[in-house]
């Protein structure tokens, strides 16, 4: 078998285009929660926090030219200083708890839905030999001893 066939023998599997499928959703998915993590959360959070915005956060490591204090990020980016941006990381780890969280419902969610019903027992011990016996049993068929009807 040439190498062509067994690639394309490969991508046909079911499994790796459903894995595609679910890599392009899961970056889909990704870009909802980071907007909603720095849009909507992280905004009244600090607000909250005594005014603060998390993503000009940063303290400076070098200054750049002209010299700090630089009252956002992105001057300090503009001005060539090297920043240490604890604000935005603040905002990808949030956003990474909130996309595990939101994956791992949705993974229990579809988990508990594949689930077999449970199916009703067909039998009950003996409450003399404790061996198994039918539901419907009036006498165990391994001591005799009768039993009560249920």
């Amino acid at each position: 078998m040439g190498l062509a066939s067994e690639f394309r023998e490969f991508v046909s599997r079911g499994s790796v285009i459903d894995m595609a499928v679910g890599i392009v959703i899961g970056g889909a998915f990704t870009t909802i929660v980071s907007s909603f993590v720095s849009d909507l959360l992280m905004p009244p959070l600090g607000l909250v926090l005594g005014g603060a915005d998390f993503s000009d956060l940063f303290l400076t490591l070098r200054e750049g030219s002209p010299a700090a204090p630089y009252d956002t990020l992105a001057a300090a980016k503009e001005a060539g200083a090297v920043t240490l941006n604890v604000g935005l990381f603040v905002n990808r780890v949030v956003a990474f708890a909130i996309l595990a969280a939101a994956l791992f419902l949705m993974l229990k969610t579809v988990n508990g839905l594949r689930r077999a019903p449970t199916p009703a027992p067909q039998s009950k011990p003996c409450p003399r030999c404790k061996s198994s016996i039918h539901l419907e049993a009036t006498r165990c068929p391994q001591c005799t001893s009768e039993l009560a009807p249920a």
